[in-house]
C-alpha cells in the first residue's frame, strides 16, 4: 500500500464522529485511556538527498529514518527514540538544539487528519513555495489536540563526520563563550558536559584549549523537563549540585520531579481555547488532554 493510500485509510479510521486518541510506540506517553485508538501510517516514501528532504509516515520510528538517512550522510534534528509523529506532537527538541535548532524547524510540510476526518495539508516541500498561516509550527507541540499527524516532509542536515562528548569542571557560560559553535552544553551545578562535532583534529584542538576531557556519554537526564528563560539559568547556582541537568543557552532544566503547576495567563488560556475550538469544536481528538498543563 502506498503512503497516500495508507493516509486515506487512516483518515477513515479517525472518522468524523466520537472521541478518538492516537498512539505510537508509547515512548512519549500513552493514548488517552478508555478511548478508541488509531495509529498513524508508517514507512519512508522517498528520500531526496540533493534537496536534503525526506517524506515519511508519522508513525515511522525515528530509528528507521535515522538509519535510512545515514546511508546518504544525513540526519534529522529529532531525538532518536519513538516515532516521528510522536516527537513532533510533543515538540521536545533534542539536546543538540543549541546548535541544530528546535524540532519545529525541521518540518517543511505535513498532512494531518482533522476532527472532521478529512486530510489537510500544511506547508510545502520547499521553503520558497510556502505562504499563508504556518500551520506546521502550530501542529508541533499540540499533542494531537488539533489534528492527528499522518505524514511529513522533513528538512535533513549533513551528518557530522565526528561527534564527541567532553566534561569539565569549568563554568559552562565561559565554555559557551569560547568554544566554536558547541552542539550542546549541559551542567549539573558542578560538572559541565560539552558536545562538539566536526573534524576530529579540530575537536581535539578545541578540547585542549578549553581544558575538556573526552567522555563516552553525557549524563543521564532526569525524566521531567522544566522550560525556563535561558537568562534565568544562572539562578541554579543557588541550588544543590546534582539535583538537575540544565541545557545552557537553551532554557531547559531536567529534574527528577515535575514542574509545579503554573498559573497561565488568562489571555493565553483563552487563546488556546479558541484555537482548539476552531480545529476541534466537539473536543473529540485526544479528549481531556490539556496542552497548557503538560508542556
Amino acid at each position: 500500500m502506498s503512503l497516500d493510500d495508507a493516509i486515506g485509510a487512516f483518515a477513515a479510521q479517525v472518522g468524523p464522529n466520537g472521541p478518538v486518541t492516537i498512539t505510537g510506540l508509547g515512548t512519549r506517553g500513552g493514548p488517552v485511556v478508555g478511548v478508541r485508538t488509531v495509529r498513524a501510517p508508517s514507512g519512508i516514501e522517498w528520500i531526496q538527498p540533493a534537496e536534503m528532504t525526506i517524506r515519511c509516515g508519522a508513525g515511522t520510528p525515528v530509528a528507521d529514518v535515522d538509519a535510512a538517512l545515514a546511508e546518504h550522510g544525513q540526519c534529522v534534528v529529532i531525538a532518536d527514540f519513538g516515532t516521528i509523529g510522536g516527537a513532533l506532537a510533543v515538540g521536545h527538541s533534542d539536546v543538540r538544539r543549541l546548535s541544530w535548532g528546535p524540532v519545529r524547524d525541521t518540518v517543511l510540510q505535513l498532512r494531518y487528519v482533522s476532527a472532521a476526518g478529512e486530510v489537510v495539508k500544511a506547508g510545502g516541500p520547499t521553503v520558497k513555495n510556502v505562504s499563508g498561516f504556518d500551520l506546521c509550527r502550530l501542529m508541533v507541540g499540540s499533542r494531537g489536540t488539533l489534528g492527528f499527524l499522518a505524514d511529513v516532509i522533513l528538512r535533513t542536515r549533513p551528518r557530522p563526520t565526528h561527534e564527541q562528548w567532553y566534561s569539565s569542571r569549568r563554568d559552562p557560560w565561559a565554555l559557551l563563550g569560547e568554544l566554536y559553535r558547541p552542539t550542546s552544553v549541559l551542567w549539573d551545578g558542578t560538572t559541565s558536559w560539552v558536545l562538539l562535532d566536526g573534524h576530529p583534529d579540530d575537536l581535539r584542538g578545541q578540547a585542549a584549549g578549553s581544558e575538556l576531557v573526552a567522555v563516552d556519554t553525557p549524563p543521564d537526564l532526569p525524566p521531567h523537563r522544566w522550560s525556563v528563560a535561558p537568562s534565568t539559568l544562572t539562578e541554579l547556582r543557588d541550588e544543590p549540585a546534582g539535583t538537575f541537568v540544565a541545557e545552557i543557552g537553551v532554557g531547559i532544566v531536567h529534574r527528577s520531579r515535575p514542574a509545579p503547576p503554573a498559573e497561565p495567563d488568562p489571555e493565553t488560556v483563552e487563546l488556546h481555547r479558541r484555537i482548539r475550538d476552531e480545529f476541534d469544536p466537539a473536543g473529540r481528538l485526544n479528549p481531556g488532554l490539556d496542552v497548557l498543563a503538560v508542556t
